[in-house]
This record gives C-alpha cells, sequence and structure tokens, in this order.
C-alpha cells in the first residue's frame, strides 16, 4: 500500500504522546488501512513498542518485547484466548516499566480474543492504579464486535478513532485518482492495482471484501437466523442503493424473508459494517422517523459496481445508472464523514423531495444531487425550508457545488458555525 498518510495519524500520534489515561481504540470496516496506519504511527515513535497481530499465524516466533529496537513483534505459537492476551499485556507492563520513555502495547484484530473485553478492563484498571507507563492501542475490524465489547464492558475507559473508507480527496492524493474513477471504483486501497483488469479488480471486492466481512465480522460473530437472508439484503441493497424501498417491498423481493423486524435489524448490521445502511425519513417526530421506508445508501461505491454487469466504460454511458452512483456516492461520503457526530436522513413529501438531509442538534442542511440526468429540481429543498426553521440548501453538482469539492469537504463541516 502507498506511503499516503491519513488524518487520523496525527490523531493517534497525538493521544500517544500524552499521558496514558485511556484506551485508544480504532474502529472501521475491513481493507480500510487500521493495519498500515498503525504501524505508521509506530515507526514515527520515540519509545519502544509491542505490536502484536492476534491474527498473525503460529509460524510467526520473534521476541515477545524486542529490546526496544523499535521492531514489530507478534505473539508466540499458541491459543490466542484471555490467558494469551493477559501474557502478552504483563510483558508489555513490565517492559513499560524499566523503560525511562515507557512503552505503547498495539493489539490488532482484539475481536479474534473470546471475551477480551472483560480482561481489557481489569488489565487497564490495574495499570491506572498503578500508573504504569503503558499506552494500549486496540483496532478490529468487526465494528459490531468492538461496540458490543466497548459498551459492554470499557465505558469511560476508551477513545476512539474511526477509520473511514477513503474519501475522494484520499484516493486522490494517494493513487491519483480523478472523479469517474473514484464513482466507479470506490475508495479501496487494495483494489486499486486490479482496476486496469476489471474482473480481476470485481473478484478482489467480491471474495477479499464483501464474503470476509459478511461471513467473519457479521455471521460468525452475532446471531443471524437467516443468514441466506441477510447476504440477499445486502444484494438488493447494492442494487437499489440511491433508491427508497419500503420494507414490505424488500419482503416481496426476497425469498424467506421473514419479517419487517427482521430486515431492519439486518440493515442495521449491514450498516455497521461499513457495507449499507439505510437512510431514514426526516420527520419532526422521532417514531414517524423510524417507521419510514428506508433510502438504501451503500458506503462505497465499489461495493455497488462489483455486483453489477456494468463495466467502467459502459456505467459512464448510461446516463441512469451513472446519476444513481453519483448520488449514492455523495451519500456515502456524508454517511462516512459525519457518523456518529451527525445524523443523516432524506425527506420526501407529496411527491417533493431533498436527497439528502443532515442534522445535528437542531440545525439542519439539505443537498440536491445534480448529476447532469436529469432536470434540476429546487422545489424539494425551496418547500423543506419553507417547513423547517434554520434549514441551510445547497445543490451538488451542475449549477451548485462541483462534486470534487463536495467530496472533499467533510460533512461536519456543513453543521459548523461559520
Amino acid at each position: 500500500m502507498t506511503g499516503y498518510q491519513r488524518s487520523q495519524m496525527s490523531t493517534l500520534l497525538s493521544r500517544l504522546r500524552e499521558k496514558p489515561l485511556r484506551l485508544t481504540i480504532m474502529t472501521g470496516p475491513r481493507q480500510t488501512g487500521k493495519t498500515t496506519l498503525i504501524r505508521q504511527v509506530l515507526a514515527q515513535l520515540d519509545r519502544p513498542y509491542h505490536y502484536v497481530a492476534v491474527d498473525e499465524p503460529d509460524s510467526s516466533i520473534l521476541p515477545i518485547i524486542p529490546e526496544f529496537t523499535g521492531q514489530p513483534s507478534v505473539g508466540r505459537g499458541g491459543v490466542r484466548d484471555v490467558n494469551w492476551l493477559v501474557r502478552q499485556w504483563e510483558r508489555a507492563r513490565m517492559a513499560a516499566k524499566r523503560s525511562d520513555r515507557g512503552l505503547v502495547l498495539a493489539l490488532d484484530e482484539i475481536q479474534k480474543v473470546p471475551d477480551w473485553s472483560e480482561a481489557v478492563k481489569g488489565l487497564w484498571d490495574t495499570d491506572r492504579f498503578t500508573d504504569c507507563p503503558l499506552h494500549v492501542i486496540l483496532s478490529g475490524s468487526a465494528p459490531l464486535l468492538m461496540q458490543q465489547g466497548m459498551g459492554e464492558s470499557l465505558a469511560g475507559r476508551f477513545e476512539t478513532i474511526p477509520v473511514t473508507h477513503w474519501s475522494f480527496s484520499e484516493m486522490s492524493a494517494a493513487f491519483g485518482f480523478d472523479l469517474q474513477h473514484y464513482i466507479y471504483f470506490g475508495g479501496y486501497p487494495g483494489g486499486v492495482p486490479y482496476i486496469q483488469e476489471q474482473s480481476r479488480w470485481r473478484a478482489y471486492v467480491n471474495t477479499a471484501l464483501i464474503e470476509p466481512i459478511i461471513e467473519r465480522d457479521i455471521l460468525a460473530m452475532q446471531r443471524v437466523d437467516k443468514p441466506a437472508l441477510l447476504k440477499q439484503l445486502f444484494q438488493l441493497g447494492a442494487e437499489y442503493s440511491g433508491q427508497i424501498l419500503s420494507f414490505n417491498k424488500m419482503l416481496g423481493q426476497l425469498q424467506d424473508a421473514g419479517n419487517t423486524t427482521t430486515l431492519a435489524r439486518y440493515l442495521d448490521l449491514l450498516s455497521k459494517a461499513g457495507l449499507i445502511t439505510g437512510i431514514l425519513k426526516y420527520a419532526s417526530q422521532a417514531h414517524r422517523r423510524r417507521s419510514s421506508s428506508p433510502k438504501l445508501n451503500v458506503l462505497n461505491t465499489a461495493l455497488m459496481t462489483a455486483a453489477s454487469e456494468y463495466s467502467f466504460e459502459a456505467a459512464k454511458a448510461d446516463r441512469s445508472q451513472w446519476g444513481r452512483l453519483v448520488e449514492s456516492a455523495v451519500g456515502a461520503h456524508l454517511f462516512n464523514t459525519g457518523m456518529p457526530e451527525c445524523r443523516l436522513h432524506y425527506w420526501r413529501e407529496n411527491g417533493s423531495e431533498v436527497d439528502f438531509v443532515l442534522k445535528r442538534g437542531r440545525k439542519l442542511v439539505g443537498f440536491e444531487v445534480k448529476s447532469g440526468v436529469r432536470r434540476p429540481r429546487t422545489r424539494g429543498l425551496e418547500q423543506f425550508a419553507g417547513r423547517f426553521d434554520g434549514l441551510t440548501a445547497h445543490i451538488v453538482g451542475e449549477g451548485g457545488i462541483p462534486i470534487p469539492e463536495f467530496l472533499s469537504i467533510p460533512a461536519t463541516e456543513w453543521l459548523d458555525d461559520k
């Protein structure tokens, strides 16, 4: 992967320069560069560190604690269970106390250790009681399990650094992507070497990303009574990205679909895993938002194009398909750069519609995407602004904010006080 340094790197470095008051937990979808980012940071440290890849093959044997050479290490062979985790931590703790600069312990893919959060809680609390100079970084590519462990056991003991899908500005700076390549191939750095051979690129996205996320990050770690249904729901979401689809209509297109409650839960699982989200309609009453039909949106347009029959050239030539890709890219950008600080909605009433509505507190910002496929629609923005006070409205695309510029601005900036 490129040596490009994401913004999360400076955030992590600054936290490691502080006194270790909280755990640092890095979460995000698979293949977004968490491991690379951690290794980049460790390489710049002026202190010793102990890097442990929980899922590293047992044949990889290096010293448990290097003699402060700055070289990464992995655990010895054996079962990666709580006892193994405690041994790694205790050795790092002893080395930290011997060092005049402390030590950084990085545990990559921590969710692979069963019951990891309770063990980490006890170890961390002991370190705080003894004022141990040990910084701890935890990371994982299964956001569902990471969130569960953090919420149940580690409340008040951690700070998170979200590692989201790569944005257009990042893919442009790191790999020279232009707008069209980003819209079609999305923001997966690992797929960049294959974009000239689109069959290989599709195989990479499907077998190295989608299948492991569904099989290992969702089905293996969450109770899913109908795994075939969850997979079908992902396929349906990729096909209908950018469209509003009621749960009842989904039931009609899925086999063995169960009920709307099951579909809503599975869609939430897919969203937390970084695949597809269901954007809810904006309404002033919370119960109306929860009961609305979701607008499906992939969180990386590669998930949409890899599942379609459109080649890069064919997608650009089909104005309708390209318009859906552009709108999906805008929605993914707003979600990835806005959550969890912001909430993302759409609005539709009496034939009028606003593609996306960002909300934080009482502040609202509406966006209408104009990709050149259809005539500009401003009536929805006008009616929405008339019904809700404090709304700021923008057109994205022709006649408004250029799409490359828009995709370079984090969602949170639209809600900042100017």
